[in-house]
């Protein structure tokens, strides 16, 4: 059995737009959270967009963002706020990686390879 993915906001974008193939009979091993759920609909440009755009989003897994996650992203930020100059966007994605165990699956890398408990991947569309 694959291990489930998360799927950083850049690659669903891509997906999105047909820049990135997915196979939609095994999307569902790939999830992300309400963070990325909203960078995503921040850059929708009308209610066609938006429509196309919810229709896809919601082929994937979601999880959830408790207080563990929140917790963790709040002591990444302390750890690599003023040296990697972390947001918290990107914190809560990594501290739900390593409070779920999820692999990440992003284009910017440079936003989250100092932390080293968390498995950066380059998945094959």
């Amino acid at each position: 059995m694959n291990k489930i993915i998360f799927v950083d906001s850049c690659i669903i974008i891509d997906y999105i737009n047909g820049k990135l193939s997915m196979d939609t009979k095994n999307i569902d091993k790939y999830c992300f959270n309400s963070i990325v759920d909203m960078e995503i609909l921040a850059g929708v440009k009308n209610k066609r967009d938006l429509h196309t755009t919810n229709k896809k989003l919601n082929l994937f897994k979601t999880i959830d963002i408790d207080q563990e996650v929140l917790t963790l992203a709040r002591n990444l930020m302390n750890s690599y706020t003023l040296s990697h100059d972390m947001g918290i966007y990107d914190a809560i994605i990594a501290a739900t990686c390593l409070v779920y165990d999820l692999p990440l699956w992003t284009y910017n890398k440079k936003d989250f390879r100092f932390i080293e408990e968390l498995e950066l991947i380059n998945e094959k569309n």
